[in-house]
Formats: structure tokens, sequence, C-alpha cells
């Protein structure tokens, strides 16, 4: 062959770049909810700016995304393509649950974004304002039925602490939990509970459209754009920030590691990212690495004795 001919051939392949990494991601959850919110808006951002060349999505609900969190560890261990989100939600459920698969089972990638959760009632509700439902949790806080995400997660962590706050027994909140957002909303939507509480972005429409009426949002400040006090502006002395992350598989190598890190920080500082984040009200919490796992045991720890406190575990 040519000498030139084939240093030519050798220099078009060194310069073509390496194939994007394929990802299939798990939404521990139904369709609907903030994981699968916060799973397809990955796939979204991943394929637009060519990231990944192809993500797909799998939901597997139940029991706070630990049902989940065992297939994923049982069936992905090795595998440099696979991811879960998960969050706060999941971290109290594995302690509710008292579940055989924790986190640390996983390889923790990045803690990605923060976000309010939202207090309603349906708009024929004649609850009016957050002190009208703190009388209701006075007199008798088992009438008060609460629609939320899964037992033990930040939804029934926020309800308890708000219970607490104004004087009633937490250990008798009447919680209903739901394995998706949807079904949550049917069941505020329906007037099957009496209040809804659930991550500002799962109940977004409906309070745009006047369905819903918001009594107040968890976090220290407001959310932009929303007319509903914190719970601390209403007298209530609570502020939480519900979590979602993304992990890896178990006993991936260093290098794949790297190489799954480098991708999500691509992904957290593309434009689509930054428009899915305007868009549903998240907060940029991005945090990865050896931060990241060091925040992840100590919010487990601190979330075991919330949970405690308020009578979920032992």
């Amino acid at each position: 062959m040519n000498k030139l001919l084939l240093a030519a051939l050798i220099s078009g392949a060194m310069a073509v770049p390496a194939f994007a990494a394929d990802y299939s991601i798990m939404a521990p959850a139904a369709p609907g909810g903030g994981w699968d919110q916060t799973a397809r808006s990955m796939q979204e951002a991943l394929q637009a700016d060519g990231i990944s060349g192809n993500v797909q999505v799998t939901n597997v609900p139940g029991a706070g995304g630990t049902i989940g969190l065992a297939q994923f560890v049982n069936e992905s261990t090795g595998n440099p393509d696979a991811l879960i989100v998960g969050g706060y939600v999941m971290v109290g459920a594995i302690l509710t649950n008292a579940s055989p698969v924790t986190l640390d089972m996983v390889t923790p990638i990045a803690r990605l974004t923060g976000e309010a959760i939202a207090i309603v009632v349906p708009a024929a509700s004649d609850i009016q304002t957050l002190d009208d439902l703190v009388a209701k949790l006075k007199a008798e806080p088992g009438a008060v039925a609460w629609a939320g995400g899964s037992a033990g997660g930040a939804d029934h962590i926020t309800a308890g602490l708000i219970a607490k706050a104004v004087g009633a027994d937490p250990t008798a909140v009447n919680y209903i939990a739901y394995s998706g957002g949807g079904e949550a909303l049917a069941a505020v939507l329906g007037g099957q509970v009496t209040v809804g509480i659930s991550g500002y972005s799962e109940f977004a429409s409906q309070i745009e459209a006047g369905e819903l009426r918001i009594l107040a949002v968890s976090t220290d400040t407001r959310v932009p754009g929303v007319e509903a006090p914190t719970l601390m502006e209403a007298g209530v002395d609570v502020a939480v920030q519900n979590w979602r992350m993304v992990a890896a598989a178990p006993g991936i190598t260093d290098e794949q590691k790297a190489a799954i890190n480098a991708d999500i920080e691509k992904m957290v500082n593309s434009a689509a990212w930054k428009t899915t984040l305007e868009t549903k009200g998240w907060v940029n919490t991005y945090l990865a690495g050896d931060a990241f796992t060091a925040q992840l045991a100590a919010d487990t720890e601190a979330t075991a004795a919330i949970l405690k406190e308020i009578g979920l575990v032992q």
C-alpha cells in the first residue's frame, strides 16, 4: 500500500471520535413522578447534545424505589451502561422498609437537583390557607388524609415534621403513600384525600390551571414565580428540600465510573438540562465524586434521626 495513503488512513482513523455511550436509566417509580421526570429529562439532555447516542428509560415502581433498587443491584452489576435515579425519598424508604438492599450497594455518581415540596388542596376545598390546615391538624391529626409519595420519603417526612411543629402528634398523621406522582395527583383531584404533598413540578400544571390551590412550599425560600409562602413564612418552623441523584451499577471499574461522571457533568452543563431546570422549577444542586458520597452518608444518618423523631422507624 502506498505509504502516503496508509498514513492518511491511520490519521483519519485516529481523528474519528469515540462512540458516545449508550445508557439505560431506571426510574424506580411509576410514570409521572419526580424520578420518572428526572430520568426522562436526563434522556432528553444526554441525547440532545450528543453526549449519549441512545438512552432508554425503564420504570420499576414499588416500595419507595427499593424494589427497583434491588432489581438494579441484582441485574446490573458490572454494567457501565446502567444508571438509576433516586434521592431523598429512597433514603427514607430504605430505612422504613428495612430494605436489605441499600445505596451502599450501588456506585453514587452525582446529586442533580433540589425541589420544593408543595402542599396543595383541591380548588373546591374549604381549606383556604395553611392556617386552616393547621387548625384541622391540631383538632384531629388523623382526620387529615395526606396523599404523597412513598412511605418514609420526603413527602411523608415533611408531613410528619409539619404536624410536630404545630403541636400535633406526628405518629397520628394519616399519610397515604402512592408509588407515583400521577396516582397521588388523581387522589387529590378526586377528593379522596384532604391534602396533597409532593414535589412542586408534580402539581405545577394543575396549580396553574386553577384545579389545585397551593398552600405553601417546604423550602426556606419561595419558588420563583409561584405565589405561595414558605412554611416558615406561614409560621410553621419546617424547611425541607427534596433532592434527586443518579447512581451507576455496582462493580464497575474506576475508569468506567470516571467516564460516567464526565458524561453527567457535560449533561448538567448542557443547554437542554438548564432549560429543564427552569421549566420544572428544579434547583441545580449538582455535587459529584467523593463530596457527593460523603454528603449521601451524612444525609442518610440525618434522615434516620428524623424518622425516629416522628415515629416512622424505631
